[in-house]
């Protein structure tokens, strides 16, 4: 929305408050290396720092020689960070130290550094963006052709390709930009001085880079650049302001782009005339609420931006009004538009666009740009899927309906009142056709009453002054209603329209939540670019290259139809725009021969992937509507399929994990659980063979029982592995049989006593409890229960167990006194080789005994859960295992 004439620019207050918190950013710009960046930079940090500002030097590059070494004089210097790589030392610029130091003013030489391997960033204005964030104010310097935008115009002017590059946007949020300007024959001196290179650097480079020719079209680039950037800070100013322009300080054109054919001519004029005028070109479009939907301008800013025109769509009803407010909020100082050809009724009152802003637009210079001899005018779009002659058809059909109803009441209503039957083929000729057919059904109603039904009848004469008092008002209400409801007509279709389009993207939109995995997402985005283009589409992601390939390789992943594949002619255009990331194909200025159109999918972190369009006509989609739909569907695509790629990554990522914990938990549970019973056993054994015949008896039958305890024990931990392995492979399939539980609980309590030498109270029920289970697996999961309750009760604690019925189902509770387990570790308890305590007093296990229970339980077709405190004092656990009931 823009801001009215009289308000700042909310756009413009954002930039400034995004500014805020951060430090401030001063760039010393060259056009070639010796200029005197760096020596001005430290001229001006000296003077700071008499001033008393705190000012450290970063990193300053002599590159050997003395005067930039004697320059830098008494300004502090931060120590540099010492990298080691491929047996080298590295010195460079210490990020962390600069953010501990925190100076008031940080100087860091030449911006487009690429930092030494190791280090946090790639790139020395990465540390820069660190540092701006953490409020540290930066001066640095760089040369113009370090610009990423002028990367490749330098390599075709000088033939040496800049690999170190910095991204405009860091120049253009720069607070402050100062450029260090010497002539080139200057500079050219001072390399044969040997000041800037070494004498045998500097032939080199006087023979190469630094010729003359270079040197000066480099400085144009710097001169015009910094140019650019104070035109941009002056914009910004007015607008923050709400300073009405043109302030004329430099040339700044606009072209007005219409959704007429003449619109790329006016763009190509309004290029060359801000060539010649080495002036930034705006191209705006204004959408009138009235507007025909069936037209855009969507070809014409694509090729303003190819143009490198900076574009801008405002919605507005007062077309005039509208441009000449942008102009003043951009400083445009040009105007271009097309001549046109608008009706006779606006040339005879001078309602012409270009008449109205020959008129108003006093402070800029208009041009006014014809159509060429032989252009075809364009013709009135079809509404409603009727040809244009229907309009004129339907509009005396209708006057005749009217008048038909009017003679069947004649007689019977007045004369003047038959009139106004008129009024409704009127208000429906300009609706359902426009405003020229409304006209025409006013003329025809008019000329019919006066005929038909105003005395004297059957001629076109007005006998009294009454009847000359309705006629003219009849006239003046039929031709307002006309032009009334011929807009509203127009906008009611417009919006109608643009509700459709938003109703076809917030589906699409639910579509693309709905979709379970990545191939349903690419096929429901293949089936709206099929629909809305109206012929074959096709989706392509992308594969990474391999080794020795610069590009990734578009590969299909669905098409509607499934037939309707690119061939190998139009998957060069994919391999382009997917290289390029730019629209290839079909109705493009690459490989426009083709038959499929590739569209990239761009997002922040690359290319997400094409989607393909079979289109009949060369020109493209010739419906806007349907354009700006797939434009649209473009984009929540690309945010759709990031989305899918996220996703799938963080599940690969928490599977990395999970697998690495449970191999870090398999491996201390084999640093303790393995080596613990095989050291008591190779020690019992050691021990009966060096001194067995020395030993009493009754030692010898200690050691061989402590050999068979702990080979048991080590029995037990390979058997729960193996079944733990079984369970995650689902080999176990139970046998089921009815089940005396608490016989079964007898049987278990029985020997977990034998094994802990300690009883368990049990609670057996009301008998008999018998469910259909498998015995052998319901024995191992109750011994299991009470051997870790067993384990982590108190030494002398009391562990109970019990069995009853809970509804359909029957009940297992085993229960004891121990420390109990914290309420966020509930759910985890039942995870292979997780303990929630381990202490020394706590018998050794594996931590698999619960989760042996649980996937035996669950292959029995019951339920396991634990419960935590079990009593009043806050302390113990209680096991639940519920199975159903035979």
């Amino acid at each position: 929305m823009t801001a009215p004439p009289d308000r700042p620019d909310p756009d413009a207050l954002l930039t400034l408050a995004r500014r805020e918190g951060r430090g401030r950013l001063k760039v010393f710009l060259g056009a070639a290396p010796g200029v005197g960046k760096t020596m001005e930079m430290l001229a001006e940090a000296r003077r700071r720092l008499a001033g008393g500002t705190d000012v450290l030097v970063g990193i300053v590059e002599t590159h050997g020689r003395v005067e930039t070494q004697a320059a830098i004089g008494d300004l502090p210097i931060l120590p540099r960070s010492r990298l080691a790589y491929r047996g080298q030392e590295l010195e460079e610029f210490d990020l962390d130290g600069a953010l501990a130091r925190r100076p008031g003013i940080l100087l860091l030489d030449e911006l487009a550094h690429s930092n030494a391997p190791g280090s946090r960033h790639p790139k020395r204005w990465q540390d820069v963006e660190e540092l701006r964030e953490a409020g540290i104010e930066v001066w640095t310097t760089m040369n113009v052709q370090h610009l990423e935008s002028l990367s490749e115009v330098v390599a075709r002017i000088t033939g040496v390709r800049v690999t170190e590059t910095v991204p405009d946007r860091v120049l253009a949020e720069a607070d402050a930009v100062e450029l260090i300007d010497i002539p080139p024959a200057e500079l050219i001196e001072r390399m044969r001085q040997g000041r800037i290179y070494r004498p045998d650097q500097a032939n080199r480079a006087l023979r190469g880079f630094f010729r003359e020719g270079n040197l000066a079209a480099l400085r144009e680039m710097a001169l015009r650049r910094t140019a650019e950037r104070v035109d941009a800070d002056v914009t910004g100013y007015m607008r923050a302001n709400a300073i009405a322009g043109p302030w004329p300080t430099a040339d700044r054109v606009m072209a007005l782009v219409g959704a007429d054919p003449s619109a790329e001519i006016v763009l190509r004029e309004a290029r060359r005339i801000a060539d010649s005028l080495k002036a930034p070109l705006v191209a705006l479009h204004v959408e009138q609420p009235t507007a025909d939907p069936a037209g855009s301008p969507g070809h014409a800013l694509r090729l303003a931006e190819a143009l490198g025109a900076e574009t801008e769509t405002v919605v507005a009803s007062d077309l005039p009004a509208t441009i000449l407010r942008q102009a003043r909020m951009r400083n445009v100082t040009r105007l271009v538009i097309g001549r046109g050809r608008p009706g006779w009724w606006r040339r005879v009152t001078g309602r012409t666009l270009s008449a109205v802003l020959l008129r108003r637009a006093t402070e800029f210079t208009l041009h006014l740009v014809p159509e060429p001899a032989g252009a075809p005018r364009s013709l009135p779009p079809e509404r409603r899927g009727l040809p244009a002659w229907a309009g004129w058809a339907a509009t005396p059909a209708l006057v005749a309906a009217a008048t038909a109803v009017g003679l069947g009441f004649d007689g019977v209503v007045p004369d003047g009142a038959l009139g106004m039957l008129y009024l409704v083929p009127i208000v429906a000729a300009a609706v359902g056709f426009g405003p020229v057919q409304g006209g025409l059904a006013a003329t025809l109603s008019f000329l019919a009453w006066n005929f038909l039904f105003l005395p004297p009848r059957y001629t076109l004469t007005i006998a009294g002054p009454q009847d000359v008092v309705g006629v003219v008002v009849f006239a003046l209400v039929a031709l307002l209603l006309a032009g009334t409801t011929g807009g509203l007509g127009r906008s009611v279709r417009a919006a109608q329209a643009r509700v459709a389009g938003l109703r076809r993207l917030v589906e699409f939109s639910r579509r693309l939540g709905a979709a379970g995995d990545k191939g349903d997402l690419v096929q429901a985005i293949a089936e709206e670019a099929r629909r809305l283009a109206g012929g074959p589409a096709c989706v392509l992601l992308l594969l990474p290259p391999l080794p020795g390939e610069a590009a990734p390789e578009p590969v299909v992943r669905a098409c509607v139809p499934l037939d309707a594949e690119p061939d190998e002619a139009s998957m060069a255009a994919a391999r382009w725009a997917a290289a390029n990331r730019r629209m290839a194909g079909r109705g493009t200025d690459t490989l426009p021969s083709v038959a499929w159109q590739f569209r990239p999918m761009r997002t922040a972190r690359g290319l997400a992937g094409l989607v393909g369009l079979r289109l009949p006509d060369a020109g493209g989609i010739p419906d806007a509507e349907a354009s700006r739909a797939l434009l649209a569907l473009l984009d929540q695509a690309t945010i759709a399929l990031e989305r899918a790629e996220l996703m799938e990554e963080r599940a690969h990522g928490e599977a990395r994990a999970e697998t690495e914990a449970l191999r870090t938990a398999l491996l201390t549970s084999l640093g303790h659980d393995l080596k613990t019973p095989l050291t008591s056993i190779r020690g019992a054994i050691a021990t009966l063979r060096a001194s067995g015949p020395a030993l009493s008896e009754a030692t010898r039958a200690d050691l061989l029982a402590t050999a068979e305890e702990e080979t048991a024990r080590l029995s037990r931990w390979i058997a729960n592995i193996l079944d733990m392995v079984r369970i995650e492979n689902r080999q176990i399939t139970p046998r089921r049989e009815p089940v005396d539980l608490a016989e079964a609980l007898e049987t278990a309590a029985a020997r977990a006593a034998r094994v802990h030498g300690r009883q368990v109270s049990l609670d057996l029920g009301p008998r008999p409890i018998a469910p259909r289970l498998d015995p052998a697996l319901l024995d191992q999961v109750l011994a299991n229960l009470l051997d870790n309750a067993l384990k982590f009760s108190a030494p002398h604690g009391e562990v109970r167990a019990r069995i009853g019925r809970d509804g359909p189902e029957v009940l297992i509770a085993v229960e004891d006194d121990g420390p109990g387990i914290p309420r966020g570790d509930l759910h985890r308890v039942f995870d292979p080789f997780f303990r929630a305590t381990r202490t020394d007093r706590v018998a050794a296990g594996s931590g698999l005994g619960l989760a042996i229970c649980r996937g035996l339980v669950q292959a029995m077709g019951g339920r396991i859960a634990a419960e935590s405190p079990a009593t009043p004092t806050g302390r113990g656990t209680r096991m639940l295992v519920r199975f159903p009931d035979a």
